[in-house]
């Protein structure tokens, strides 16, 4: 391999790598699984944050690596697997629509974030980079509305993110503070998520939002 394609082939595995977790995302039934996918993806992204920082020789790269790591890929799972533990949730995820029916809208999803990246720019290695990260975002959104139980929207949200931080170290110039006020915002959001799960369970026993649709019914 040529030294020259070494950053298009490595940036294109580490954008692959957490398009596919995506799909495992959208595939998982099982609420241990789905945290855990979610911090394998945090640290493929962690990966392609430092490898981008190589090769943009961009350092504040290295550190979006090592924040992204540690927050996403240690610390929130963690506290996700303890707000599972207390809450004693272990039963499989009911979502709106079946396994088959979610991941065929997710490819048509993949396909419309191609359509829509690929006129905006000339340079090969940002314009595909762009759709993979864009492609993850659509994928959080689809794992949001399909899935009823609370804390899996919030991965899905969270997952989401990740595709907005693929977006930005793949794009050269990349204010450092933009990517902080992410993490920050990220780390804010899990914070206000965990409350809020606690309050679902104590008031309803389950953590399915489908209880929250009929309380908004019967005060209309």
């Amino acid at each position: 391999m040529r030294y020259g394609a070494l950053p298009y082939d490595l940036a294109h595995l580490f954008g692959g790598a957490a398009l596919v977790l995506s799909f495992a995302l959208l595939y998982q039934r099982r609420i241990p699984a789905v945290i855990n996918i979610y911090a394998l993806q945090a640290m493929v992204l962690a990966a392609a944050a430092c490898w981008q920082g190589f090769v943009q020789s961009a350092p504040q790269l290295y550190l979006t690596g090592v924040i992204t790591l540690a927050v996403k890929g240690i610390a929130i799972p963690i506290a996700l697997h303890r707000i599972i533990r207390r809450l004693e949730i272990h039963r499989a995820i009911e979502t709106a629509l079946g396994v088959f029916p979610s991941m065929v809208l997710g490819v048509g999803l993949v396909a419309l974030a191609i359509l829509v990246v690929t006129p905006t720019t000339s340079q090969v290695l940002t314009r595909e980079d762009l759709a993979t990260a864009l492609s993850v975002v659509l994928l959080g959104m689809l794992v949001m509305i399909t899935r009823r139980s609370a804390l899996t929207q919030v991965v899905g949200f969270m997952s989401l993110e990740n595709g907005l931080i693929l977006a930005a170290v793949g794009v050269a110039g990349m204010p450092l503070v933009v990517e902080l006020a992410v993490a920050v915002l990220v780390m804010v959001a899990a914070v206000v998520f965990g409350i809020f799960f606690f309050r679902i369970r104590e008031r309803f026993e389950s953590l399915d939002v489908s209880h929250l649709d009929r309380v908004a019914r019967a005060q209309k």
